[in-house]
Order: structure tokens, then sequence, then C-alpha cells
């Protein structure tokens, strides 16, 4: 049965939105985490294609649920809610885990570059595709093997070698495409901050929670951090939820 049509619950339905270099699979143990509290949960399966796409492609889904939403993004997906939660009714809190939420007119390149420690330019591998219109387009992996080490350290290796052979890629223009929206500014958020994260420099995450009033947190994790910490995040997104319940 959807989330959608799960009456009498009495919980929002949580809607976790995944970045670049993960896929779906990468919330599993926060998922697992969450239904055993009741909250009915979906893992969206983003394109990660552009942030305006992405944001529709979630905005859709959204709209087709009845009752009360918390979004939850981990890195990338953080632009994707930033843009698509604006105008939603039924989102009463975005949850930004080690996650970008740039502000109308920023990229999330833009936003990377404004505090140093990244080391995510030195990991990328560009793989040149053809685009929808026939032009040249790029996407962007996370080099197999570099993943363990630069993007999820305190994950096992043997699991962290796993997710670098499944990550779903980004097409160039997701790092390049500003929001035209920041619904932050309307909308409750919550930050958690992955202290030992080497692809969104903690001061960096530090500046947009502060920025976006957002409630704190603060996980001595990797970027990761939905696979190596899951209760520490379900944690979060549950105070989130709760905070926000009507």
């Amino acid at each position: 049965m959807s989330a959608a049509a799960m009456p009498g619950t009495g919980m929002p339905t949580v809607v976790l939105v995944h970045g670049a270099f993960v896929d779906g699979s990468s919330w599993n143990g926060v998922i697992a985490d969450l239904q055993r509290r009741g909250y009915p949960v979906i893992a969206l399966a983003n394109p990660v294609r552009s942030v305006q796409r992405d944001a529709a492609y979630l905005r859709a889904l959204v709209d087709s649920l009845s009752g009360p939403v918390v979004l939850a993004a981990h890195s990338y997906g953080g632009a994707v809610i930033t843009e698509a939660a604006e105008g939603a009714a039924n989102v009463r809190a975005l949850v930004y885990v080690a996650s970008f939420s740039p502000d109308v007119g920023e990229s999330v390149a833009d936003v990377n570059a404004k505090f140093p420690g990244s080391r995510l330019a030195d990991n990328i591998q560009a793989v040149p595709i053809p685009a929808q219109d026939g032009s040249a387009d790029m996407d962007q992996y996370v080099k197999q093997e570099t993943y363990p080490d630069f993007f999820a350290p305190d994950v096992p290796r043997e699991q962290a070698v796993v997710m670098a052979a499944t990550q779903r890629p980004a097409a160039a223009n997701t790092l390049t495409d500003a929001v035209t929206r920041a619904a932050w500014k309307i909308i409750p958020s919550w930050t958690l901050v992955s202290t030992q994260d080497l692809a969104i420099p903690p001061d960096l995450q530090r500046f947009m929670a502060q920025r976006a009033g957002s409630t704190t947190v603060e996980v001595d994790a990797s970027h990761a951090v939905t696979v190596s910490q899951p209760g520490a995040v379900a944690d979060f997104i549950d105070t989130a939820a709760r905070a926000t319940a009507q």
C-alpha cells in the first residue's frame, strides 16, 4: 500500500531525497528505523539530471500525497527540496542531512566554494553522454577507487565498494543550476551537520544552517552519514516531525 493510501496513521509521510553518487538504498537503515516508529516513508528515486527537473519530479510526488509531509534530503538532494517545497501546503518540515540549502540564485557549486575543504573536485570522473536535445552532456561519478576513503570512510569497506559501484551519477548542470526558490525561508528547517565530511565542508553546513535559521545537530560522521549512522538520522527526522505535528 502506498503512503498516500495509509489513512489513520496520524503521522506525516516522510519523503527521503538522495543526492548525487548514491541511490535510494543509501536510506535503507533510516527507512527501517522510521517504519518501526510508524512513519509511512517514500525514498524518491532522484533523477539527478537538473535542479528544476528533479524538483518538478519531487513536487509531483508531494502533491499526490494526502496529509502532512516531512521532506528529508542528503547532499545535492537539499537543493532539490529547497526548489520543490515552496508553495506545497502539506510540507511541514525540511530536514537537511549533510546537505546543501542554497539561496535563490545560488547553485551547489556556488555555495560549495564559499568555504575551503571540499575534496569533491579531486575525486570526480566525468563521462560524456548525449543530452536529450542531441547535444553533448557530461555525467559525473565519484571515482570508484577513491570512493570508500573520500565519500564513506566510516562505512564498512565492503559496503562502500558496493555503494561506489551502484552510485547514481550527476549530470554536470546539477552542480551549476541555480535554485529559483528557497523553501527554507518559509518552511521550518532542521540541519544535521556531518563533522567529518570531505564533500561538503562542515563549516559550510553550519553557515547554511545558520542562514536558514535551522535547528541544528552535529554528528561525528562522514558525508555518508545516512549509511554509517542511520539511527541518528532517523532520530533527527523524528524530532522535526514531532516539532511540526499539528
